[in-house]
Formats: structure tokens, sequence, C-alpha cells
């Protein structure tokens, strides 16, 4: 989490009046009730043909830490033209989820755009959603997607802290941008339009974003840039009136402070505020009177995260007079790093891959991603880390964004960046004012469900659900209030595609042949209002015969190769698809567990199907000892104590709430199931929890129907829920046959595709994959959060 830290003084701090505290009391209003989430959408490559199915891991997060806010992810799929494709609903848990989407077969070929937003986001601008353009390929189609080189680029010059005062030194950031894709080698100078034969300065830009200049103004003189590409395309723009009186203010961003100095000329006001934010937060407040042009004040990083900070400068009337965004310890990114051992990689095609994650306790599971060293992933252009610490708060068009905090970043070009951009989130004249969101749409709980139950007696009574499903879950009982009026709500429910629920009302009405449930979703998706963002690529018209792209030729081969091989393992009845068998151990869990506790990590103790391991006598929560990583009996304000991961850790009996001495009143007869949960999950309350011991009898969470209502079933009336959107299966699993290895030409790009690889914190985790028939490097990406929410990142070729 983002640690605070409030230096209450530089030089001379004194109490404010209230007055003059508006812009803090604004601020933290607006952090407290406006928590502000973003998302990123790992895809499993970066480019598809028509009639395959994109597959995606999505990070939701509130700030810098995974969102706790939201429990719903909303994907939906738009042509160019802002028609909706396709739309689907996936559910999130501890802000991560993934998923699915299928791209039809007559899709032309051209650009196409995935939306991911929550609800929740749906209440502020929606320049904050994920917008992703994908290239989608169709050799049938009458138009070849290009990539646009053609598009004019256009040039604009920010002076530091937006201020430019005669005889202050200013940095200048000179920012490109186009439609089409930005110029790669330029360079510009600065010329004064009296002289323009004379270049008073000269740079490079640092890539196809962002160059640098500095500049000491004279008042009088105007001022020129001129840029140039590499093909002699020139662009001319004038810099800034110089200003013969104001305030500029510069920051240097270091490992272990971050320094800034005011300098002013002929500025009426005697004091200064200045607030530090990061991810709306109040990290650093002081007071500066008697300005000094000598003086630098220093802000120490220890107590600070990576991320952008923004300075703002306030006059004695809290009126904005500069502002200015830097980034926290550009030279030292807090990434963890897995350790990759046991590396064992082949050329030989279809050949079998391995790679060991050596054991961390930190972390209950990774996504991996395995490409084909010559393919991309869209991480190449747009990571994790760009969309935690960048492109989730700055919503400008940035060429590359990754490149920030990639290998061998440039500091001093991220720097020049956030000299061209302003903090998006809000504005402090608009917080001040007193002016915040309309929040028009509240975070839902899972799938929820609002209804009306008509009839006699309707009013004031228990309607009974009863799900009656070939899926695991069997047959389950819910039973749910309604109001005077009939009115109820159901909520957390988590399950795939369609349901059938039977109802009756509970009690002596529950017979009545003439009660009826109208049920509606509480959920929406939400139309999206704004245009969608250009592309690098245009449309230009296919030649007949035209030979395809290498990429593209592959692609095509591939799709072949994937509908070839699952053809035949419909064929063969001994094939099973990885993690689709399910076991007695998954039934049981599924039976008797609500979706409340459900976890994306959990151990689960059967002993319902394995009766000789509990045995006769023992104590239910010591059994767990040695059996469970980081679980300990301790005693703890003078009773024995359930601690997992050195915290004390609640305990739930058929998912209530008890204390742990009451363990003892339990017969081991009766129990038939344990779970160790250690990830977040529903059932804690508010907010959900972390971890817990969920311990379940052979009655609790089964439905309690007797045979004569489990015989009327089919003769009650009935309702029909949609579910969340169903996952596509992605085979990772393409030899395990081994008379599937003579199948066709295999080029497929994607080599292994895991959103949730699940691990154990006392063995390694293992990566098995196999090769296609070209493959001579891999490119492998590894994504995991441990539980302080410190992201693991490793995106590496391997020869």
């Amino acid at each position: 989490m983002l640690q605070k830290l409030i230096l209450l003084s530089v030089l001379a701090f004194m109490n404010y009046a209230n007055a003059q505290d508006k812009a803090e009391q604004a601020l933290q209003n607006f952090e407290q009730k406006y928590p502000q989430e973003k998302i990123h959408l790992l895809l499993n490559k970066s480019n598809y043909i028509a009639g395959e199915n994109i597959w995606f891991k999505s990070f939701v997060f509130e700030g810098y830490n995974r969102s706790s806010v939201s429990t719903n992810l909303f994907v939906e799929l738009y042509d160019r033209n802002k028609t909706q494709i396709s739309k689907a609903i996936f559910p999130l848990y501890n802000g991560e989820g993934n998923g699915s989407l299928s791209l039809p077969e007559t899709l032309k070929e051209d650009v196409y755009y995935i939306r991911a937003y929550t609800t929740w986001m749906a209440n502020f601008s929606e320049d904050f959603q994920w917008i992703q353009p994908i290239e989608v390929y169709n050799p049938a189609s009458p138009e070849k997607l290009i990539s646009d080189t053609t598009s004019p680029w256009s040039v604009t010059v920010f002076p530091e802290s937006g201020t430019f005062v005669h005889g202050i030194n200013t940095q200048f950031a000179v920012r490109l941008q186009s439609n089409g894709i930005t110029p790669s080698d330029w360079s510009g100078y600065v010329i004064d339009s009296a002289n323009p034969d004379i270049k008073i300065v000269s740079f490079k830009g640092f890539d196809q974003n962002v160059g640098s200049f500095n500049l000491t103004p004279e008042s009088g003189k105007k001022y020129q840039l001129i840029v140039q590409d590499n093909k002699g395309i020139k662009q001319n723009i004038d810099l800034p009136f110089v200003s013969a009186s104001g305030l500029n203010l510069q920051v240097k961003s270091k490992t272990n402070a971050i320094t800034y100095s005011i300098q002013s000329k002929n500025t009426p006001h005697s004091s200064y505020k200045v607030l530090g934010t990061i991810n709306n937060q109040l990290v650093y407040k002081a007071r500066i009177s008697n300005l000094s042009n000598e003086k630098t004040y220093t802000i120490p990083t220890d107590k600070l995260v990576n991320g952008i900070l923004q300075l703002t400068v306030f006059d004695d009337k809290e009126q904005v007079i500069a502002t200015r965004l830097c980034f926290v310890q550009p030279q030292l990114l807090n990434i963890k790093q897995p350790s990759i051992q046991n590396v064992s990689l082949s050329d030989i095609p279809h050949e079998t891959n391995t790679f060991t994650i050596a054991k961390d306790p930190n972390y209950s599971n990774y996504s991996v991603v395995v490409l084909d060293e010559e393919s991309q992933s869209t991480e190449t252009e747009k990571s994790l880390l760009s969309t935690l610490w960048l492109t989730g708060d700055i919503t400008s068009k940035i060429y590359s964004p990754a490149q920030y905090f990639g290998k061998n970043h440039n500091t001093e070009a991220l720097d020049a960046l956030l000299i061209s951009e302003k903090w998006k989130r809000f504005d402090w004249n608009t917080l001040i004012s007193g002016s915040f969101p309309a929040i028009r749409y509240t975070p839902e709980s899972y799938l929820s469900y609002k209804g009306k139950v008509s009839g006699p007696s309707a009013g004031s009574s228990a309607l009974n659900l009863i799900s009656k499903t070939d899926q695991e879950n069997g047959t389950k009982l819910y039973q749910i209030p309604t109001d005077d009026s009939g009115i109820f709500t159901f909520n957390n429910l988590i399950f795939e595609g369609t349901m059938k629920f039977f109802y009756q009302l509970s009690g002596k009405q529950k017979t009545s042949n003439a009660t009826n449930v109208y049920v509606q979703p509480s959920y929406t998706f939400i139309p999206y209002k704004s245009n969608l963002p250009a592309t690098n690529f245009k449309l230009a018209a296919r030649t007949p015969n035209e030979p395809l792209p290498v990429e593209v030729a592959k692609a095509v081969k591939s799709k072949a190769f994937e509908k070839s091989i699952s053809e035949k393992i419909n064929t063969i009845e001994e094939i099973r698809l990885t993690g689709q068998k399910k076991d007695d151990k998954r039934k049981l869990n599924q039976q008797l567990s609500s979706s409340l506790f459900k976890s994306i990590s959990e151990d689960i103790f059967d002993f319902v199907n394995d009766k000789n391991t509990l045995v006769a006598g023992s104590n239910i929560l010591q059994f767990l000892e040695g059996r469970v990583a980081n679980f300990q009996m301790r005693m703890s304000n003078g009773s024995l104590t359930p601690f997992l991961r050195e915290a004390p850790v609640p305990v739930f009996l058929n998912e209530m709430k008890i204390d742990p001495s009451q363990i003892t009143n339990i017969s081991v007869a009766d129990v038939a199931m344990i779970k160790v949960i250690k990830d977040h999950f529903i059932g804690a309350g508010p907010g959900g929890g972390r971890q817990a011991i969920a311990i379940y009898t052979h009655q609790g969470g089964e439905a309690k129907l007797s045979d004569e209502e489990l015989k009327q079933l089919p003769g009650l009336k009935s309702i029909t829920l949609n579910g969340y959107s169903k996952e596509a299966v992605f085979n990772n699993a393409v030899y395990d046959n081994a008379s599937l290895k003579d199948t066709g030409k295999d080029t497929r790009t994607n080599l292994y595709w895991n959103p949730y690889l699940e691990v154990k914190s006392d063995t390694p985790t293992t990566v098995r994959f196999y090769n296609n028939d070209d493959a001579k490097g891999y490119k492998i990406l590894i994504i995991g959060f441990d539980e302080n929410d410190t992201p693991l990142y490793y995106y590496e070729t391997k020869p």
C-alpha cells in the first residue's frame, strides 16, 4: 500500500486558516469517496485471424494496488465505426480475472477495438477505460492492413511547470503526435525570429514521443522551434510569450530524494504552499516564505513508492501558480523477479520444453505466456508496468509506453514526457470549488439480480429459489426475503452460461400456483460515447494473387493446424484437455462451499472420498500443521490460535465465523471438508478477506430439500438467469498424444498460455509446453503480485 509522507515544514511552517486548507480538505474527500480504478489486459498474442479466439488476463487496480472495489469486468469488441460486435462479462477475484472473446469468421481485415471497464469506472471519464486496438487479418477481404507511415505528425512544446519567465533558465519538453507513426529519428533547434540564421540551442529527440532542451529567455524576444525528421519534413512552432514576471518550478527526481527549486520574478506574493500528491493522496506539504533563488528543497523518497508525483505551487490566495509531474525513483523500479531454474528448451519440432519457477511463499499464482521468439506480445508496446505507473492515469497517446519501464529505460526521456503532461485524474480548481463526480453506478457484488414476486401473499414472505443444473454444484436452495411489495434482491452468484431456478414461496403459500417471479440483472453494459482512438494502420486495396505477409501467412496456417488438432482430439476418446477433468474433491468443494468462499488459492482436504485422512480423536486444526505451508498453532492471549503466514487466521464453520476454541466441540466424524483459503474471498464481510480456515460438516452447505420437494421440481415454475461468459479452452497439451505430432505444419506463435498458474509455496512451479515446427528461441512472460501488491514482472527471450 502507498505509504503517507507528510512534511509539515521546509522553511517555516505556519498554521493555515480554514479557507487556505480547502485544497487539502477537497483532496481528502476525493481520495476517500472516489477511488480510481484502472485496467490492464494481457492478451495471448498481438494480432489475430478472423475466426480465432482472443484470450486475455485482466488486472484491475485501485491506484497502485489490485482493486477490491469491483467484482465484474465488462469486455466489448468494436469495429472502427464503433459498431459493437460482441460483449461479455467476467468475474474478478482480488482485482484479477481471465476470459476469452471469439472473433467471427466473417470479420473483414481491419483494426478492431477491445473495450474493458468496470461499473465503477463508468462514473468517471471514459478516457480511463481500457481501449486496445488489435489487428485482425482475413486474406479473403478486399482490403488489407498496412502501417500508416504517411500521416502527418505535429509538434507541441511545454515549458517546465507551464511558465516561461525572463531570465530564468527553463527546460522545455518537445512532444510529437500523429494519427499514424511518429518519426523515430528527429531533431530540432531554437531561433530568435529576429535572427533566424543563428541556432540558439539544438537537440535530438529521445524517442518517437519526446525530446528536450533548455533556454534562458529574454523579454521582448520571440522564439521559434524548428523540428525536422529524417525525411527532411519540417515543422515550425512559436515558443510561448516571454513573461516579465512569474514563477518557475524546477524538479529533479533522484534515487534518494526528489529536489525542487522555485524561482520567481516580480511576483506579488510573499509566501507559497507546495503540495505533493501520488495517486490522489497527499504525500507532501510545505510552506515557503521569503523565496530565494538559491534554495533547493528536498523530499526524501524512502517513504514513497514508484509512481507519478504531482507537485503543485499555490499562492497565499490558494490559486494554482505552477504544477509539475515527475516519476518517483525511475532509476530504482520496485519490480520483483522470479528465479528461473532447470531450463530445458529445444529447437526440435514438437519437442517438450520445460522450466521451473523457484518456490516463493509470497505468491499464490502467476500469469505465464510463452511465445515464439519471432512473434510479438502486446506487452512489448503497452506493458502492465506502463499501465500501472503511466498510461492508467495519463490519457494522451504515447507511442510504446512500455519502453519507459523496460530494460535500459531512459529516465531522462520519461521525465521530459511528464513535463509535457498534466495529471488527468483531477483538477485542483474543480476540487477546491467543491465539484465532485456524480455517482450514477455502484459496484455489484458479482452477479446480482433484482426481482418482484407477484400474486397472493407475495409481500413480506420468503422466496425459495432452487437451482438444478448439470454443472458441478448440483441442487441448492436459496431462501430470499421479500419486502411488503414483493421486491427482492439476489446477490453474489458466480456461474457460467445459464442456470435455471425453480421457485416457490416458503410457508403456507409455497404451493400457490398463482405466484409469478420477474427478475432482471442489477448490472448493465454501459454504452461507449467517446470516439475510438486513431491507430498506426490504414487500409489499402488488396491485389489479386498478392502474397500474404510472412506473419499473416503463418497465422493462417496456425489456425488451420489448431482446427485439425481439435478435430483429432475430439475423435480420440482418451485425450482430455488439461484442467478439464473434474475430480471428486473439486465436486465436493463446489457442493459444500458457496461463491462467497471461493478463492483463486485454496488448499482442500476431502474427508468424504478419503476417509482415512482425518483419524478419530485428532484435533481438526492441529491436523493442518505440517500439511499447510506457513500454518502453525500458537498460544495467543491464553488460548491456542491458528496462524497462517505469521498472522492469526479466522475460522469458519459452514461459512459462519466461530471462535477457534469451539473447534473442540465438533465431532471428527462430522467433518466433510476443510478448506484453507490463501487469497482474497468475499465471505469475510465488507471488502472481503485474504485468508481463512473453512470447515464444513456433512450437512454444511448442502441443499436441504426433502425427497418430496425434489420430486416436485419439474412441476414448479422456473426462471432462467444468465451467468458469466464462458471462457474457451486453450490447448497447452498439443502433443500429449504422440499420434498428433504428424498433424500438418505447426506454426503456432503462442506456445503456452496460463492466466492462472497455481503455485505451491513449498515446491517449485513447473511450466511445460511443446515446440512448433520453426521456433529457435522463446519469449517468456511471467507476471505476479505478492501480498503487498508489489509487481513481479519477467519478460525475457531465451535462445
